[in-house]
């Protein structure tokens, strides 16, 4: 690598970064995330997307992304915020923490940016957001706790034109920029991946407790709204013993109006040998959610219309019905409260009632970022 910032990308497309400072050796050590890499002149981060240009820390894919995808904000997953709703999604490349199981492993782990294939700023993206009827943009398929400095700007531009913002993230991020991060989110699904120390470092290559401290900080200190999954891998995190931590866990430190979701793992990227979580094990794992006294635990990646329900906690009447991402029932208010008992639904939901836009998921190709304007 040389100090020419085009060595590493088109032109606008390496930015300086602020999360680092130099060490007494000569190296400069990132300070976005707890994996604290320490660079020498010409090395890149685990993340592939931070580097050492000259003497300071630059981003690499500021304005690059690996595609745009209009969603269900079902999709995220999330099921509190604005259901029915459709969500501009994109992603870059990379990613900072090495997930063994990584299901969107061709985005997440690339090493090339041939991935990169559409460009746009961050103006281009909150006016197509508006322009095709979206209520909010997800920095998601892979973490964008790396590309920091692109979303905050994306959020910022977003809000200028009354879009939401989305973080599909792992948490793993260091205080500082968490803080300045999820200042400008409106919405995160965090993964916990799952509840013990030994699994973050032998599946993961990461930490444990960073997440959960990014959990408490959104709870505790932002008004960010917040939706959990664990991804249940056979024999690896899905045991009664660990399920009913986790569960405790977020009971006690989060609170019960926190939605969970269990997913299912499909074999991909380094353990395609593992066989796939059978429906039954998420089914287990939601009713020791909800015995341990969660309101809201999910079933993901299967069709399960009884793991995907909402009910009133109270009362127990279905107040929002779901097949997969479409919405097939809606029984609340315009303050989100029970149609049967008046009981408040935790979630951020629209006055005028829930989306209409199903279960579809259309790509939106760099040409039609531009928006009628350009």
């Amino acid at each position: 690598m040389t100090g020419d910032p085009q060595s590493l990308g088109p032109p606008g497309t390496v930015v300086d970064t602020r999360y680092w400072h130099m060490l007494g050796d000569g190296r400069l050590q990132c300070d976005l995330c707890p994996r604290y890499c320490k660079l020498r002149e010409g090395q890149r981060g685990l993340c592939f997307v931070r580097a050492r240009l000259d003497d300071r820390i630059v981003l690499a894919t500021y304005g690059r992304s690996s595609g745009f995808c209009i969603d269900p904000i079902e999709k995220k997953p999330l099921n509190h915020f604005l259901p029915g709703t459709p969500v501009l999604s994109f992603g870059t490349a990379g990613c900072n923490l090495a997930c063994r199981f990584c299901q969107n492993w061709d985005i997440s782990k690339a090493r090339e940016f041939d991935k990169l294939t559409d460009q746009a700023t961050p103006e281009q993206i909150a006016r197509a957001a508006a322009t095709y009827g979206c209520q909010s943009v997800a920095f998601t398929y892979n973490d964008p706790v790396i590309f920091h400095e692109y979303a905050v700007d994306v959020a910022q531009a977003c809000h200028a034109l009354g879009v939401c913002t989305v973080a599909v993230t792992a948490g793993y991020v260091c205080p500082e920029p968490r803080a300045e991060f999820y200042e400008h989110m409106d919405a995160a699904n965090v993964d916990l991946k799952a509840f013990s120390e030994q699994f973050y470092k032998r599946m993961c290559a990461g930490h444990l407790q960073p997440v959960l401290e990014t959990l408490q900080y959104l709870h505790d200190e932002t008004d960010v709204w917040l939706e959990i999954t664990t991804l249940l891998i056979p024999e690896l995190n899905d045991s009664n013993e660990e399920i009913n931590r986790l569960t405790s866990w977020v009971v006690n430190q989060l609170g019960a109006d926190v939605p969970l979701h269990f997913t299912a793992f499909h074999p991909d990227f380094k353990m395609r040998d593992r066989a796939p979580t059978p429906p039954e094990t998420l089914s287990r794992a939601r009713e020791i959610g909800l015995g341990n006294g969660l309101r809201y635990t999910y079933t993901g990646n299967v069709i399960d219309p009884v793991g995907q329900t909402t009910r009133c906690h109270l009362c127990g009447t279905v107040v929002i019905a779901r097949r997969r991402h479409t919405l097939e029932r809606w029984g609340l208010d315009r303050e989100g409260r029970c149609s049967a008992c008046g009981t408040t639904c935790a979630g951020v939901f629209d006055p005028a009632g829930p989306g209409s836009w199903g279960g579809r998921m259309l790509p939106v190709r760099l040409g039609d970022l531009s928006g009628p304007d350009q």
